[in-house]
């Protein structure tokens, strides 16, 4: 049914199905955010206690993301992408079914080590298929489906809960997301030659081109791009993981209320984050390196953090909506954008490597910062924790501008790591 389907149309298709994958992999992580009271009722825990069922996830999340990234580069996104999404549909499931707070823990433990699959997965593809003219835009639609997903789950998952019982919450999610791995399965394949050289003619090194594992390591990049997700993406992880209950819990709204408005800051940043990243394709092609043209779009959307630091003094649900509908487009530009910043930067070879140690790095950053988030929410207030927040993203953009450049191998890897799609 999808063998005779043209190149230039196929890319278009595979994009769309890692876009629902990328949906229901945020659906999935945001259920227990948006179930954070009834959890914390039914399992009998505070916010530390809930802290602790964030932090299993984000762990697991953060020692896989390297791996899946290096398995990316070595097996192929298709294979690894299909098993990630069949091993966090039945981590999902088994959310659903487990009777203790232990079994929860594991599942979403499970949930944590499946997931990373994804996104480097996805950054492969984006660079194997798109040229540098369309790679930003191609990534930002693709990557969308996590504020797509951050949207539905807010409404979906409250529906659901009122209408069937929370565990039938993630039974669903783990239902869908085998669907997603038989669609994957059967569409992605391998670009033709003609489309591969397309995508590789704007980077700097040529697709047979790129670092062994170790020399990896001694590039300034990598660590510059280490050090932006370590301290960037601790707020988009506050964004999903605190925000919905904090509209409950901080600004007064009803579950109903939290579910028919606070969906709102996802959209804005999803549309916001799709704008910027076709903002600077708009720059390539009016003649700006691609590696700048991102560097000063993101740049230019991290002024918008600091209003983050607001939120305390303007206690109203309207003004927290309002607040990190602005900021959560910063968080979204640099999460889309700094994966194509990885794909001007490194050989394709490389780009999942490269991605999967940095979201490693920044679920890492987002461990640690939600475990102060938890210690301190109701003890010292939120007001250091936004403080804290505000900064964050001009930290990133010091590091941006002094250590990310194009990088080159001084030779070509050793042909038995030849990247393969099977």
């Amino acid at each position: 049914m999808f063998s005779a389907i043209l190149p230039e149309r196929r890319r278009w298709m595979i994009i769309a199905v890692v876009f629902v994958a990328i949906v229901f992999n945020y659906f999935d992580r945001q259920i227990v955010s948006i179930l954070k009271p009834t959890l914390k009722s039914v399992y009998q825990i505070d916010d530390r206690g809930y802290a602790f069922i964030i932090n299993i996830f984000t762990f697991c999340y953060a020692l896989m993301y390297p791996v899946a990234g290096w398995l990316v580069d070595k097996y192929g996104a298709k294979r690894v992408m299909f098993y990630g999404v069949i091993g966090w549909s039945l981590a999902s499931l088994g959310s659903g079914l487990a009777r203790s707070i232990g079994q929860f823990s594991f599942f979403r433990g499970m949930l944590g080590l499946s997931e990373p699959t994804n996104f480097p997965a996805q950054l492969r593809v984006v660079t194997i298929w798109f040229p540098g003219k369309l790679r930003a835009t191609a990534n930002s639609l693709c990557v969308a489906g996590s504020s797509i997903g951050a949207i539905i789950s807010v409404p979906l998952v409250t529906w659901l809960e009122i209408s069937f019982g929370w565990q039938m919450v993630f039974i669903i999610a783990g239902v869908m997301g085998l669907v997603i791995a038989l669609l994957w399965i059967l569409v992605y394949r391998d670009p033709p030659a003609h489309i591969l050289q397309e995508a590789t003619e704007t980077n700097s090194t040529a697709e047979k081109e790129g670092f062994s594992w170790n020399r990896l390591w001694s590039t300034k990049s990598l660590w510059g791009i280490l050090l932006i997700r370590f301290v960037t993406d601790p707020v988009w992880y506050f964004c999903l993981m605190w925000l919905p209950g904090y509209l409950r819990e901080s600004s007064g709204l009803s579950q109903i209320e939290a579910a028919k408005f606070g969906w709102i800051p996802f959209l804005i940043a999803d549309l916001g984050a799709i704008g910027t990243a076709a903002w600077s394709d708009y720059l390539v092609r009016k003649g700006k390196k691609p590696l700048n043209a991102r560097k000063i779009m993101l740049s230019s959307v991290a002024a918008l953090a600091p209003l983050c630091i607001l939120t305390p003094y303007l206690p109203s649900a309207f003004a927290t909506i309002l607040i990190f509908s602005v900021v959560a487009i910063t968080c979204l530009s640099w999460l889309f954008t700094i994966s194509v910043v990885v794909a001007e930067a490194f050989p394709s070879r490389n780009v999942a490597s490269v991605l999967g140690i940095a979201g490693g790095c920044g679920a890492l950053g987002a461990v640690i910062f939600n475990y102060f988030v938890g210690q301190m929410m109701n003890t010292v207030g939120a007001e250091k924790i936004f403080f804290v927040m505000a900064f964050l993203h001009p930290i990133g953009v010091l590091i941006l501008w002094t250590m990310i450049k194009p990088e080159q191998p001084k030779e070509s890897v050793d042909d038995r790591f030849e990247i393969r799609d099977i």
